[in-house]
Parts: C-alpha cells; sequence; structure tokens
C-alpha cells in the first residue's frame, strides 16, 4: 500500500489510511491485533465509554436479519475510571490514533466525561448523542437540534481534543442536525449510527431481543447511511466520516465520493475481522488503476 497516496489528516489527526474500525465493533482495536497489523489503519473507535460502568441489557442482546444484524447491547463497558487506568495504556503502545466514543445522560455529564478523557493518548472524542436525556424525560439527545447542539457545546467546553458528534439516522431531516451541532463547534460528524428496528419469534410471539427494539446495522443500511452522508457533507463546512453497510473497498470508494472524508467499517467487522485492513489495500489499489496520487481527491467527486 502506498503510504503517501492513503495518508490523510481528518479533524487535525494524522491517519495512515481513510479506514476506521467503528465504535462497537471493534472493541478498543486491541482484540483485532491476532488478524491484522492495528498500527497500519487508520483510527481506532473505542466501544462507547459512560462515567460509571454499565452492565448494559438483560436478555438477547443480538439478532440477525436479512442483509444485518439488530443489537441492544445497552452500552455495556467498564467506566471511564477503568478505562483510563487498565485499558489506556495498553492502547498507547499502538501507533495508530485512538477516537474514544462517549455516552452520557445529560449535557453536563458528557462535559465532566470530556474533561475526564482530556489526556495523553486520546486523538479524539466520538460523542454518541444516540442516548436519552435522562433529564428531560428520555427524548434521544441526536433527535432535537437544540440538545445536539447543548452537548456539543459542553463537550467542546471541557476538552482540548477535536470532537466528532455521531448523528443518528433517525431523524426526519438530517442536515438540521448536522448543523446544529457544527454551529455547537463540532470539529467533524460522524454519520449514520444505527437505524431503529425489531425482529419477532412468531413461534412463541415475542419479540427476539431482551430490550424488544435494538440498532440495525449491516449492509441493508448502506443506502440510507449514503444517502445521508451526501446530505450532510454539502449542507455543513466540517469534514464527515462515513459509516453504515460498508463491506467492501467499492462501498467506502462511495462513500468517499459522496462527501465523506474518512470511512469506519462495523457489523462487517464481525464477518471479516480484516475488513478495516483490506479495505484500504482495495482504495490504494483503486487510486493506483484511476492514477489518483491522494485519497483526499475521491472526496465529495460524486458527479450529480
Amino acid at each position: 500500500m502506498d503510504k503517501k497516496r492513503m495518508a490523510l489528516e481528518f479533524a487535525g489527526i494524522k491517519m495512515k489510511t481513510p479506514v476506521m474500525g467503528a465504535s462497537g465493533t471493534f472493541g478498543f482495536g486491541l482484540e483485532y491485533a491476532d488478524f491484522m497489523d492495528i498500527n497500519g489503519i487508520g483510527a481506532i473507535i473505542s466501544k462507547g465509554i459512560t462515567p460509571k460502568p454499565r452492565p448494559g441489557n438483560a436478555g438477547v442482546r443480538v439478532a440477525e436479519t436479512p442483509a444485518g444484524m439488530l443489537n441492544s447491547i445497552g452500552l455495556e463497558n467498564p467506566g471511564v475510571e477503568a478505562f483510563k487506568t487498565t485499558i489506556l495504556p495498553k492502547i498507547k503502545t499502538i501507533d495508530t490514533p485512538l477516537i474514544v466514543n462517549i455516552s452520557a445522560g445529560s449535557a453536563e455529564e458528557y462535559g465532566e466525561l470530556a474533561a475526564e478523557l482530556d489526556v495523553d493518548g486520546v486523538a479524539a472524542l466520538e460523542v454518541n448523542i444516540s442516548c436519552p436525556n435522562v433529564r428531560e424525560g428520555g427524548i434521544v439527545f441526536g433527535t432535537k437540534p437544540e440538545a445536539a447542539a447543548s452537548v456539543t457545546r459542553n463537550v467542546k467546553l471541557h476538552t482540548s481534543k477535536p470532537v466528532i458528534v455521531k448523528l443518528s439516522p433517525n431523524v426526519t431531516d438530517i442536515t438540521c442536525m448536522a448543523k446544529a451541532v457544527e454551529d455547537a463547534g463540532a470539529d467533524a460528524i460522524s454519520l449514520i449510527n444505527t437505524i431503529t428496528g425489531m425482529a419477532i419469534d412468531i413461534e412463541s410471539w415475542q419479540p427476539l431481543l431482551g430490550n424488544i427494539t435494538g440498532g440495525l446495522s449491516g449492509p441493508a443500511i448502506k443506502p440510507v447511511a449514503l444517502r445521508m452522508v451526501w446530505q450532510t457533507a454539502r449542507a455543513v463546512k466540517v469534514p464527515v466520516l462515513g459509516l453504515g453497510g460498508i463491506s467492501c473497498w467499492q462501498d467506502a470508494v462511495e462513500f468517499l465520493l459522496a462527501g465523506a472524508s474518512t470511512v469506519a467499517v462495523g457489523a462487517y467487522n464481525f464477518v471479516n475481522p480484516r475488513a478495516v485492513e483490506e479495505i484500504a489495500e482495495g482504495i490504494d489499489a483503486y487510486l493506483a488503476r484511476k492514477g489518483i496520487s491522494q485519497v483526499s481527491e475521491l472526496v465529495g467527486q460524486i458527479k450529480v
């Protein structure tokens, strides 16, 4: 792979390739060291970290669907303190940027969590706003522009790291949400998060998931994700990280052409644990075949 051709800077983060492992599917990156050289990938986006440890949801957490999967993990994680003391020191030995995904129950908690993670070894924060606001009756931050903006402002006030806000697709107008977080100071936007869905066991007549509904991911959501990335990239000035159903280098190239500066691979890591590396290699070969000298030259070049 041509290092010069694939290297780029995203929201101030220097990356070897534009391909990352997406939050919730790539662990803390260390889990994939047996399958690829994790020193050579674009970035690691950690599983979601919360202020306190979370056991996650009870019951069945994952269900297979046509061309995808539903999950209702419930943000199971060790909490920020354990992450900083036991996990982060190990990740710091890797020569790959670490973007920490964060979730909390109020705008103020998001700010406090951001301050806790304003430490060496953390390259940036990815703010998951697909969470209920416990102080506002459970309204999801990612479905109301003012709530999303409030979270973004609080995080920005408490960190020196680049702030990437991850948008929920479960809204009527994705560009409204994108503009709200951009105006509030987001350095970049990540989209899409999972689409809310469900599945039912027709023998027992019960939901397959213990939490009844879950997040749909995998190839099934790619057309929706691609459309939202294209809309968002045209509506904002900050860079966009595109994800949602990417399972091959061709998918990744589509997202770049639609306007994403970088991409992340999610559910497909469970199918092919070398996907992040192989997709980057495929993009590089495509660039060479097209005579393109730098991957950034693809970004937003869709002809409409």
